[in-house]
Parts: C-alpha cells; structure tokens; sequence
C-alpha cells in the first residue's frame, strides 16, 4: 500500500534574471515522482490510503472542483492501491467531460455533482453524502486532502531536499502541503506560500489553525525548530493569484511559455506557473538578498493542462 522509496529531482534554475541578482534558485521536482499521482498530492494521499486499508474500507470518497488535481490523483491512487473511487464534485454536470475528469472516470471514479450552495454547507453536503452512500465501508478524504495526515505525508516533503535554503516556496490551495512544510523546517529557515485563490487572509488562517490543531494533536513527525510555535518561519504572499482559482492572465501563460523554453519545465496554469511568476517578480524587486538560496516546489498538477487551454486568453 505504501508507495514505493522514490528520489525526486532537484534541478538547479539558471538564467539571466538569477544571475543578475546573485540569486541561487532551484527547483524541487515532485512533479517526477509519479506519473498519475504527482506533485504534493501523492504526499498528501499517503497516509489517508494507509489509513483506509487499516480501517478496511473497500471505497475512498473525496472532494473537488471540476479541474481538482486532488479528484483525478485520488482517481489514480484508487485504481493503483485497488480502492473503489467516489468524486462529490462541486457544481452542474457538462455535456463533455473536461480532460480532468475524463481521467477520473478512465480511473474508474464514480462522479456525483452537487450544487454549489449545497458543496458550501458541509453540514447538509456529509447529510447528503449520507443518504446517497449509506454504505459503512468508505473513508472520506476532505477536499484536497486536507486533514492532518495529508500533513503528515507533506512534512516528508523537505526530506528530498539535498541542499541547504532560505526560503521554500510552494503554491496554496488549501494550506496543507505549507503547513507540512512549515513543521519540517530547520531553524532559520523561511517559507513563503503563495496563495492561488482570490480570498484576502484565507490561506494565512488556515495554516494557522492547521499548525495549532498539529500542536495540539501532537502530529508533529519531526521539527528541529525548539519551540514548535511556528510564529516567525513562514508568511503567505496573496499578490500573484491572477484573478483567482483557475484564472490565467496573458502574462502568466507568457511567463509559463517562456520558462519552459529556457528551463525545459512545464508549469501548470493554477498552482506553480504562479508561484513561479511571483518568486521572479519578487526576485527582481530585491525581497530578496544577492547569495540567498530559493527553493520552489514543483507540486505537478500538469494532467490540468489541457483543460486549462480556453482561460489563456482571459
């Protein structure tokens, strides 16, 4: 059930905005860590998988939007780890599937849309899910596994890194794979989440009761840091979300093209493509010192790609 031991890349950025600015950035590749469950999401899986098959649950049940990276990696776990796979999927079906849930239905994923209003209320949406799945065998994952074993996976992210940072970087949806990140930081290191959604504060309160309810709870794996109240070690940057979750502006997608024409990186258009664009920008406005090292979280999501081609040219 456990996947299997992994290395991920680490590849170093060079180029003329890097260079010009004394400034040592690489990026970490979880994007390569799996070819169906990529990125964050594989971490963030993990422990709930083990945790289903320990309860013996025969179906996972789990939450998302229609271009969720979390649905269509849950999708895929599913059919890797012989799970049965149900989708509450936020909103009205469409005549076509877009290209994200036309993988989660190949996978073998059961899709069951639900009005937004009722996807808002949690309450009445597990009263629903009740009563549409009375079944006493499934193991719901909340919506981009955020619980504190999708922590738990996360904090083994940094454990891939083989050089020392400053800062790490990764993409926020949900604040899970941050405060993982966040838990596993040395002294004296900094993160910075950049938020992808358009909602002032959200992700910064997240991550911080996620961090308190990890305290609390005691699901703290490892941390060197001697306090463990995480108050100074990491901030939340909520200036690059270009409109929102699923928003794309012509100078990101020209910001993406010309990244993977120097780098050879594929970005994707929700989650890194705007981390990316912000630690440059950041770069360039001197936040900053020459001689400090950034490393940024390539947390995959690239299977969204092709379903993202209609907002380039929003």
């Amino acid at each position: 059930m456990e996947p299997a031991p992994f290395i991920i890349p680490l590849q170093a950025i060079h180029d003329g905005i890097t260079n010009e600015y004394g400034i040592n950035l690489f990026m970490l590749r979880t994007d390569l860590n799996h070819t169906y469950i990529s990125g964050n999401k594989l971490f963030k899986l993990k422990y709930n998988l083990l945790e289903a098959k320990k309860k013996d649950c025969k179906t996972i049940l789990t939450f998302g939007g229609a271009f969720s990276n979390h649905i269509a990696a849950t999708a895929a776990a599913g059919k890797e780890y012989g799970f049965s796979t149900i989708g509450i999927i936020r909103g009205e079906a469409s005549a076509e599937l877009n290209p994200t849930l036309e993988f989660a239905v190949a996978c073998g994923m059961q899709l069951q849309y639900v009005s937004r209003t009722l996807y808002r209320n949690k309450e009445e949406l597990y009263n629903y899910i009740n009563q549409q799945f009375p079944e006493k065998n499934i193991y719901i994952i909340p919506e981009g596994g955020s619980n504190e074993l999708g922590i738990m996976g996360c904090q083994e992210i940094t454990q891939h890194i083989t050089t020392d940072f400053n800062y790490v970087c990764c993409p926020c949806g949900t604040g899970v794979t941050m405060s993982g990140i966040i838990l596993s930081l040395k002294e004296k290191q900094q993160s910075i989440g950049f938020q992808i959604l358009k909602a002032d504060g959200y992700i910064k309160n997240e991550v911080s009761n996620w961090l308190q309810t990890a305290s609390q709870n005691n699901t703290i794996i490892k941390s060197e840091i001697p306090d463990k109240t995480f108050s100074n070690n990491w901030s939340i940057n909520e200036d690059y979300h270009f409109g929102g979750y699923a928003r794309v502006k012509s100078d990101l997608t020209a910001f993406i093209k010309k990244f993977k024409n120097s780098h050879n990186i594929e970005l994707d258009y929700i989650y890194t493509g705007k981390m990316m664009f912000g630690i440059y920008d950041l770069i360039k406005k001197n936040h900053f010192k020459r001689g400090e090292t950034i490393l940024a979280i390539h947390t995959g999501g690239l299977q969204g790609n092709a379903g993202m081609e209609s907002f380039k040219k929003i």
